[in-house]
Protein backbone atom coordinates (compact mmCIF):
# COMPACT_ATOMS: atom_id res chain seq x y z
CA UNK A 1 0.00 0.00 0.00
CA UNK A 2 2.67 2.56 0.54
CA UNK A 3 4.23 1.78 -2.84
CA UNK A 4 0.56 2.79 -4.22
CA UNK A 5 0.21 6.02 -2.07
CA UNK A 6 3.53 6.89 -2.98
CA UNK A 7 2.80 6.69 -6.78
CA UNK A 8 -0.53 8.58 -5.95
CA UNK A 9 1.76 11.43 -4.24
CA UNK A 10 3.84 11.74 -6.85
CA UNK A 11 2.06 11.94 -9.37
CA UNK A 12 0.09 14.96 -7.27
CA UNK A 13 2.83 16.58 -6.84
CA UNK A 14 4.21 17.05 -10.38
CA UNK A 15 0.80 18.18 -11.43
CA UNK A 16 1.15 21.27 -8.99
CA UNK A 17 4.71 21.99 -10.27
CA UNK A 18 4.96 21.81 -14.00
CA UNK A 19 4.05 25.54 -14.17
CA UNK A 20 4.79 26.78 -10.82
CA UNK A 21 7.78 27.97 -9.17
CA UNK A 22 6.73 26.50 -5.82
CA UNK A 23 8.81 23.06 -5.09
CA UNK A 24 7.15 19.87 -5.18
CA UNK A 25 8.22 17.02 -2.34
CA UNK A 26 9.82 14.20 -3.03
CA UNK A 27 8.43 11.50 -2.33
CA UNK A 28 9.93 8.10 -1.57
CA UNK A 29 9.30 5.09 -3.65
CA UNK A 30 7.69 2.73 -1.87
CA UNK A 31 8.55 -0.92 -0.93
CA UNK A 32 5.56 -3.30 -0.13
CA UNK A 33 7.97 -5.40 1.78
CA UNK A 34 6.62 -8.96 0.13
CA UNK A 35 8.25 -10.68 -2.10
CA UNK A 36 6.87 -10.65 -6.04
CA UNK A 37 5.25 -14.33 -7.03
CA UNK A 38 7.96 -16.48 -8.71
CA UNK A 39 7.28 -16.83 -12.30
CA UNK A 40 8.09 -19.59 -15.22
CA UNK A 41 12.43 -18.40 -16.30
CA UNK A 42 12.24 -16.30 -18.80
CA UNK A 43 13.46 -18.24 -22.39
CA UNK A 44 14.61 -14.72 -23.75
CA UNK A 45 16.45 -11.81 -21.67
CA UNK A 46 13.63 -9.25 -20.87
CA UNK A 47 15.88 -6.02 -21.31
CA UNK A 48 17.19 -7.37 -24.68
CA UNK A 49 15.28 -10.13 -25.97
CA UNK A 50 18.49 -11.94 -26.35
CA UNK A 51 19.93 -15.50 -24.68
CA UNK A 52 22.44 -14.85 -22.68
CA UNK A 53 22.41 -13.79 -18.68
CA UNK A 54 19.02 -14.99 -18.17
CA UNK A 55 19.84 -15.72 -14.36
CA UNK A 56 22.50 -12.35 -13.71
CA UNK A 57 22.20 -10.05 -11.28
CA UNK A 58 20.33 -6.78 -12.49
CA UNK A 59 23.37 -3.89 -11.64
CA UNK A 60 22.36 -0.13 -12.39
CA UNK A 61 25.35 2.34 -12.42
CA UNK A 62 24.68 6.56 -13.01
CA UNK A 63 27.84 7.80 -15.09
CA UNK A 64 28.22 11.28 -16.32
CA UNK A 65 27.08 12.44 -19.67
CA UNK A 66 28.82 15.68 -20.16
CA UNK A 67 31.90 16.53 -22.44
CA UNK A 68 34.14 16.52 -19.65
CA UNK A 69 34.00 12.95 -19.25
CA UNK A 70 33.99 11.44 -22.50
CA UNK A 71 34.69 9.02 -23.34
CA UNK A 72 32.58 7.09 -21.28
CA UNK A 73 33.36 3.54 -20.11
CA UNK A 74 30.88 -0.19 -20.41
CA UNK A 75 28.08 1.84 -21.64
CA UNK A 76 28.37 -0.17 -24.76
CA UNK A 77 27.76 -3.14 -22.72
CA UNK A 78 24.36 -2.18 -21.37
CA UNK A 79 21.32 -4.20 -21.81
CA UNK A 80 19.45 -0.20 -21.01
CA UNK A 81 20.31 2.92 -20.94
CA UNK A 82 18.39 6.19 -19.42
CA UNK A 83 18.92 9.31 -20.10
CA UNK A 84 17.52 11.59 -17.25
CA UNK A 85 17.50 15.41 -16.66
CA UNK A 86 19.53 16.95 -14.22
CA UNK A 87 20.13 20.36 -13.12
CA UNK A 88 21.08 23.00 -15.22
CA UNK A 89 19.25 21.32 -18.02
CA UNK A 90 22.26 18.48 -18.57
CA UNK A 91 22.00 15.08 -18.48
CA UNK A 92 23.62 11.98 -16.79
CA UNK A 93 22.56 8.14 -17.98
CA UNK A 94 21.72 5.27 -15.85
CA UNK A 95 22.62 2.24 -17.47
CA UNK A 96 20.77 -1.57 -16.49
CA UNK A 97 23.25 -4.56 -16.78
CA UNK A 98 22.57 -8.13 -16.50
CA UNK A 99 22.96 -9.77 -19.68
CA UNK A 100 27.02 -9.03 -19.78
CA UNK A 101 29.02 -6.84 -17.46
CA UNK A 102 31.91 -4.91 -18.56
CA UNK A 103 35.36 -4.53 -17.41
CA UNK A 104 35.04 -1.45 -16.00
CA UNK A 105 32.31 1.54 -15.88
CA UNK A 106 32.48 5.29 -15.69
CA UNK A 107 32.55 8.17 -14.77
CA UNK A 108 30.25 7.45 -11.73
CA UNK A 109 28.73 9.97 -10.26
CA UNK A 110 25.72 10.49 -8.23
CA UNK A 111 22.58 9.79 -7.80
CA UNK A 112 18.94 11.03 -8.11
CA UNK A 113 15.62 11.13 -6.84
CA UNK A 114 14.18 10.19 -10.43
CA UNK A 115 16.42 6.92 -10.34
CA UNK A 116 14.69 5.82 -7.32
CA UNK A 117 11.14 5.91 -9.09
CA UNK A 118 12.53 3.78 -12.08
CA UNK A 119 14.17 1.73 -10.27
CA UNK A 120 11.69 -0.45 -8.19
CA UNK A 121 10.58 -2.30 -11.50
CA UNK A 122 13.66 -4.25 -11.47
CA UNK A 123 12.51 -5.70 -7.82
CA UNK A 124 15.38 -5.14 -5.89
CA UNK A 125 18.56 -4.59 -8.03
CA UNK A 126 22.46 -3.07 -7.09
CA UNK A 127 22.58 0.31 -7.82
CA UNK A 128 26.17 1.83 -7.76
CA UNK A 129 26.91 5.89 -7.60
CA UNK A 130 29.23 7.73 -5.71
CA UNK A 131 26.81 9.45 -3.48
CA UNK A 132 23.88 11.78 -2.84
CA UNK A 133 23.69 14.77 -0.99
CA UNK A 134 22.04 14.46 2.60
CA UNK A 135 18.54 15.03 2.46
CA UNK A 136 18.34 12.08 0.11
CA UNK A 137 20.18 9.56 2.15
CA UNK A 138 16.98 8.59 3.94
CA UNK A 139 14.78 8.42 0.27
CA UNK A 140 17.79 5.97 -0.39
CA UNK A 141 17.75 4.04 2.68
CA UNK A 142 13.86 3.35 2.53
CA UNK A 143 14.18 2.36 -1.91
CA UNK A 144 14.20 -1.15 -2.71
CA UNK A 145 18.03 -1.16 -4.27
CA UNK A 146 21.13 -2.44 -2.47
CA UNK A 147 23.11 0.19 -2.39
CA UNK A 148 26.99 -0.16 -3.44
CA UNK A 149 27.71 3.38 -3.71
CA UNK A 150 31.84 4.33 -3.34
CA UNK A 151 30.65 4.99 0.37
CA UNK A 152 29.65 0.78 0.53
CA UNK A 153 31.76 -0.25 -2.53
CA UNK A 154 35.32 -0.29 -1.26
CA UNK A 155 38.08 -1.04 -3.36
CA UNK A 156 35.15 -2.00 -6.28
CA UNK A 157 35.84 1.96 -6.70
CA UNK A 158 39.34 3.24 -8.50
CA UNK A 159 40.35 6.82 -8.98
CA UNK A 160 41.54 6.41 -12.87
CA UNK A 161 43.10 8.32 -15.65
CA UNK A 162 43.79 11.76 -16.69
CA UNK A 163 40.99 13.73 -15.80
CA UNK A 164 40.09 15.35 -12.86
CA UNK A 165 37.72 14.84 -9.90
CA UNK A 166 34.98 14.43 -10.79
CA UNK A 167 35.64 12.69 -13.74
CA UNK A 168 37.70 9.88 -13.04
CA UNK A 169 36.02 7.88 -10.28
CA UNK A 170 35.49 4.59 -11.85
CA UNK A 171 34.31 0.39 -10.90
CA UNK A 172 34.21 -2.77 -11.45
CA UNK A 173 30.91 -4.16 -12.38
CA UNK A 174 32.03 -7.58 -10.79
CA UNK A 175 33.27 -6.46 -8.12
CA UNK A 176 30.64 -4.03 -7.38
CA UNK A 177 28.16 -7.49 -7.66
CA UNK A 178 30.16 -9.25 -4.99
CA UNK A 179 28.75 -6.23 -2.41
CA UNK A 180 25.27 -7.10 -3.52
CA UNK A 181 25.16 -11.15 -3.54
CA UNK A 182 21.37 -11.06 -3.36
CA UNK A 183 20.46 -8.51 -6.11
CA UNK A 184 17.40 -9.95 -8.56
CA UNK A 185 17.89 -11.38 -11.47
CA UNK A 186 16.19 -9.99 -14.53
CA UNK A 187 12.42 -9.80 -14.63
CA UNK A 188 10.00 -8.36 -17.27
CA UNK A 189 9.84 -4.97 -17.69
CA UNK A 190 7.25 -4.69 -20.02
CA UNK A 191 9.47 -4.64 -22.82
CA UNK A 192 8.27 -6.48 -26.52
CA UNK A 193 11.01 -7.65 -28.58
CA UNK A 194 9.84 -9.35 -32.03
CA UNK A 195 9.92 -8.49 -35.84
CA UNK A 196 9.02 -5.12 -36.29
CA UNK A 197 5.42 -4.13 -36.75
CA UNK A 198 3.51 -2.63 -39.45
CA UNK A 199 3.71 1.23 -40.87
CA UNK A 200 6.32 3.50 -39.08
CA UNK A 201 7.75 6.21 -41.09
CA UNK A 202 11.26 6.12 -42.79
CA UNK A 203 13.92 8.26 -40.40
CA UNK A 204 17.01 8.80 -41.00
CA UNK A 205 17.97 10.46 -37.91
CA UNK A 206 16.55 12.50 -34.71
CA UNK A 207 17.02 14.54 -31.91
CA UNK A 208 16.33 14.58 -28.50
CA UNK A 209 16.49 17.48 -26.84
CA UNK A 210 17.13 18.94 -23.17
CA UNK A 211 17.77 22.83 -21.89
CA UNK A 212 21.33 22.66 -22.25
CA UNK A 213 22.08 19.63 -24.69
CA UNK A 214 21.01 17.61 -26.93
CA UNK A 215 21.53 13.75 -28.35
CA UNK A 216 21.03 12.87 -31.93
CA UNK A 217 20.54 9.14 -33.18
CA UNK A 218 21.19 8.51 -36.55
CA UNK A 219 20.72 4.95 -38.29
CA UNK A 220 23.40 2.72 -39.96
CA UNK A 221 22.25 -0.05 -42.38
CA UNK A 222 25.62 -1.41 -41.67
CA UNK A 223 25.63 -1.63 -38.38
CA UNK A 224 21.56 -2.08 -37.88
CA UNK A 225 21.95 0.01 -35.18
CA UNK A 226 21.25 3.61 -34.17
CA UNK A 227 24.61 5.57 -33.47
CA UNK A 228 24.84 8.44 -30.82
CA UNK A 229 25.91 11.49 -31.11
CA UNK A 230 26.13 14.34 -28.34
CA UNK A 231 25.74 17.89 -29.05
CA UNK A 232 26.17 17.31 -32.55
CA UNK A 233 29.77 15.33 -31.86
CA UNK A 234 29.87 11.65 -32.29
CA UNK A 235 29.49 9.76 -29.23
CA UNK A 236 32.37 7.58 -28.66
CA UNK A 237 32.84 4.63 -26.46
CA UNK A 238 36.25 4.54 -24.38
CA UNK A 239 35.96 0.71 -25.28
CA UNK A 240 35.91 1.80 -29.40
CA UNK A 241 33.11 2.42 -31.90
CA UNK A 242 30.29 4.42 -31.18
CA UNK A 243 28.06 4.29 -28.54
CA UNK A 244 23.99 3.80 -29.56
CA UNK A 245 21.68 0.79 -29.59
CA UNK A 246 19.20 -1.37 -32.02
CA UNK A 247 15.86 0.21 -30.30
CA UNK A 248 15.82 3.90 -29.18
CA UNK A 249 12.85 5.26 -27.23
CA UNK A 250 12.37 9.08 -27.13
CA UNK A 251 9.76 8.78 -23.98
CA UNK A 252 7.78 11.95 -23.44
CA UNK A 253 7.57 12.84 -19.24
CA UNK A 254 6.67 15.76 -17.28
CA UNK A 255 9.60 17.01 -15.61
CA UNK A 256 9.08 18.79 -12.99
CA UNK A 257 10.63 20.11 -9.77
CA UNK A 258 11.98 18.16 -6.48
CA UNK A 259 12.53 19.63 -3.12
CA UNK A 260 16.20 19.05 -3.84
CA UNK A 261 18.68 21.82 -4.99
CA UNK A 262 22.84 21.29 -5.74
CA UNK A 263 25.53 23.39 -4.83
CA UNK A 264 24.46 26.65 -7.28
CA UNK A 265 20.90 26.87 -5.67
CA UNK A 266 19.18 24.93 -8.69
CA UNK A 267 16.45 22.22 -8.68
CA UNK A 268 16.94 18.59 -9.25
CA UNK A 269 14.64 17.69 -11.87
CA UNK A 270 11.77 15.22 -11.04
CA UNK A 271 10.90 12.86 -14.01
CA UNK A 272 7.12 11.29 -13.53
CA UNK A 273 7.64 8.00 -15.10
CA UNK A 274 4.70 6.45 -14.04
CA UNK A 275 1.30 7.24 -15.56
CA UNK A 276 0.76 7.35 -19.37
CA UNK A 277 2.40 9.39 -22.57
CA UNK A 278 3.60 9.43 -25.71
CA UNK A 279 6.49 8.17 -26.83
CA UNK A 280 8.58 7.69 -30.26
CA UNK A 281 10.16 4.30 -31.25
CA UNK A 282 13.13 4.16 -33.79
CA UNK A 283 14.35 0.31 -35.08
CA UNK A 284 15.40 -0.35 -37.94
CA UNK A 285 15.68 2.88 -39.75
CA UNK A 286 11.86 3.40 -39.12
CA UNK A 287 9.97 5.94 -36.35
CA UNK A 288 6.82 4.69 -34.57
CA UNK A 289 4.09 6.79 -32.91
CA UNK A 290 3.54 4.55 -29.28
CA UNK A 291 1.85 5.22 -26.38
CA UNK A 292 3.85 4.05 -22.83
CA UNK A 293 2.05 3.22 -19.93
CA UNK A 294 3.24 2.43 -16.03
CA UNK A 295 0.55 2.13 -14.05
CA UNK A 296 2.81 1.53 -10.46
CA UNK A 297 6.07 1.91 -9.83
CA UNK A 298 6.73 -2.47 -9.26
CA UNK A 299 5.41 -2.27 -12.83
CA UNK A 300 7.27 -2.27 -15.61
CA UNK A 301 6.47 -0.03 -19.23
CA UNK A 302 4.73 -1.08 -21.78
CA UNK A 303 4.89 0.91 -25.12
CA UNK A 304 1.91 0.24 -27.45
CA UNK A 305 1.27 1.36 -31.16
CA UNK A 306 -1.40 3.70 -32.14
CA UNK A 307 -3.77 0.87 -32.91
CA UNK A 308 -3.15 -0.75 -29.51
CA UNK A 309 -0.57 -3.17 -30.76
CA UNK A 310 2.47 -4.30 -28.77
CA UNK A 311 5.42 -1.87 -30.40
CA UNK A 312 8.40 -4.42 -30.51
CA UNK A 313 11.89 -3.80 -30.02
CA UNK A 314 14.87 -4.83 -31.65
CA UNK A 315 16.72 -7.29 -29.76
CA UNK A 316 19.99 -5.94 -28.38
CA UNK A 317 20.32 -2.82 -26.53
CA UNK A 318 17.64 -0.39 -25.62
CA UNK A 319 18.13 3.62 -24.90
CA UNK A 320 15.21 5.34 -22.95
CA UNK A 321 15.84 8.94 -23.57
CA UNK A 322 13.32 10.86 -20.99
CA UNK A 323 12.52 14.04 -21.99
CA UNK A 324 9.71 16.74 -21.30
CA UNK A 325 6.10 16.64 -22.64
CA UNK A 326 6.77 19.67 -24.04
CA UNK A 327 9.24 22.07 -24.79
CA UNK A 328 12.85 21.93 -23.04
CA UNK A 329 11.73 23.02 -19.61
CA UNK A 330 14.43 23.40 -16.76
CA UNK A 331 12.44 23.42 -13.70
Amino acid sequence: MAAVLGVIALGGSLAGCSGSDKPAKAVPPGNTGTTPSASPAPTTHPFTGGKSGLKNPVLAVKIENTRPAMPQSGVSAADIVYVEQVEGGETRLMAVFSSKLPARVGPVRSARISDLHILPQFGKPAFAFSGVQSKMKKYIRKSPVYDISQDNGGSSYVRWGPKPIPYNLYADPKDLLKQAPKATGPRDIGFTFGPAPEGGRPMKSFTARWPATRMGFTWSAKEKRWLASFNGTPDVAREGGRLGGRTIVIQYAKTGRSQFRDVLGAYTPLIKTTGTGRALVLRDGKAYDAKWSRPSEEGGTTYTTADGKPMTFAPGQVWVALVNDGKPYMP
